[in-house]
C-alpha cells in the first residue's frame, strides 16, 4: 500500500536543488517516485509506509541542507 504526499520545501529554487532532492529520497527503501517541483516549491513522494515513514523523508531532506516547512499537506 503506498502513500502519496507533498512536502512544500522552500529553498527549492534551482535544478541542482531538484537533482539533490529527488538523488537522496529516490535513493530510500520503499520510495517509488519523486517529483520536485520548483514553482511551487514542493516535493511530491509515493511511497510504501511499512518501509519508510515521513520522519526518515524529513530527516534526509534535513541531511541534504533542505528543511521542510511545518504547513506541509
Amino acid at each position: 500500500m503506498t502513500k502519496d504526499i507533498t512536502l512544500s520545501v522552500p529553498d527549492v529554487s534551482c535544478e541542482h536543488c531538484v537533482k539533490a532532492i529527488n538523488g537522496a529520497l529516490g535513493s530510500l527503501a520503499g520510495v517509488e517516485e519523486v517529483s520536485t517541483d520548483i514553482p511551487t516549491k514542493s516535493v511530491h513522494l509515493r511511497f510504501d509506509p511499512a518501509q519508510l515513514s515521513l520522519q526518515q523523508i524529513e530527516a534526509t531532506l534535513d541531511d541534504v541542507g533542505y528543511t521542510v516547512s511545518p504547513e506541509h499537506a
